[in-house]
């Protein structure tokens, strides 16, 4: 036992007038509806089309899509509670598990991204051995990794929380299980803590976000010596990659790698790579990509004939 009285928190959520709460219950609402409708038709069109499915690519995109659906779960519905209710509560065990989620998530989509990034690298610095390189095997090793990365980081954050003691006030200012937000109510010192998770996060961000760099920029080097269709199209994959990138690692390395923050910027930075970035796979991939387009009118059309098939 850690020497925790606590069995639940109370979970403040957004405070503000009845307008303001209604607005954010809106945005969230169409966010969650966005997260998985959009990621789910990602997920279909790629399963169901061989060809898409055959492309590593395209492969790792449609995983990425089961990722921002579980990421995008975690916190949204309890938000939309919270929003309901005003103060809404949580169990201390389900503190812990929502924890480990939003870890476990988070570090599989960052190595995933990573892995993106190097199967970009391979398809344009190294064409002729694009296929031998990036073939099945390789492709779900590297999937695997992702999976046992990111469940090796939720698992170290987790044990992590669970050894601070909390003996009250049980009030946290957001609107899930924050670690930067919870370790301010332990009753012990948690220099160690802090530590520890700073060290645990720099060895998820900083490897991950490094291979990103590296990779884009060899990409980019390459690609500038190229002015056709192709150089174009690569440019434009990349750009898409780096938008999502860029829009997850800018909250996360806010929030997670400095020692302390105030409530409220941590609230957004939440929001953001929570609720919003999720968003934006559906929205990128879907629209600026003219493959995934073509491969859901086919999809489209596909249902069409079924269900005139029906009647």
């Amino acid at each position: 036992m850690n020497g925790s009285t606590v069995t639940q928190f109370v979970l403040l959520g957004f405070s503000g007038s009845q307008s303001a709460q209604l607005l954010v219950l809106l945005l969230v609402s169409i966010c969650y509806t966005i997260v998985l409708v959009g990621n789910l038709l990602i997920l279909v069109t790629v399963w169901t089309d061989t060809k898409l499915f055959q492309c590593p690519m395209y492969f790792f995109l449609a995983n990425l899509s089961l990722l921002d659906i579980s990421l995008g779960s975690v916190a949204s519905p309890k938000l939309l509670t919270n929003i309901l209710i005003s103060r809404c509560t949580i169990s201390y065990a389900g503190c812990m598990v929502q924890i480990f989620t939003v870890h476990f998530f988070e570090a599989v989509e960052m190595f995933l991204l990573a892995v993106m990034a190097y199967d970009r690298y391979v398809a344009i610095c190294h064409p002729l051995r694009y296929t031998t390189i990036m073939d099945r095997q390789r492709c779900i090793s590297l999937l695997l990794l992702c999976w046992v990365g990111g469940l090796i980081h939720g698992i170290s954050q987790t044990m992590i929380t669970t050894r601070l003691p909390f003996c009250g006030p049980n009030i946290l200012d957001n609107f899930f299980c924050d670690i930067t937000q919870l370790k301010k109510l332990s009753c012990s010192d948690i220099f160690v803590s802090e530590i520890l998770y700073v060290f645990s996060d720099s060895l998820i961000i900083l490897p991950n976000l490094l291979t990103l760099l590296v990779s884009y920029v060899t990409i980019l080097v390459t690609l500038c010596g190229r002015f056709g269709k192709g150089g174009r199209k690569g440019l434009s994959t990349c750009g898409s990659h780096l938008m999502v990138v860029f829009l997850l690692y800018g909250p996360l390395l806010f929030v997670y790698l400095k020692p302390s923050s105030a409530s409220k910027v941590d609230k957004m930075a939440s929001i953001f790579y929570l609720v919003v970035t999720p968003v934006l796979n559906p929205l990128i991939y879907s629209l600026r990509n003219q493959e995934m387009k073509g491969a859901m009118a086919k999809l489209k059309n596909k249902c069409k004939h079924f269900l005139l098939n029906q009647q």
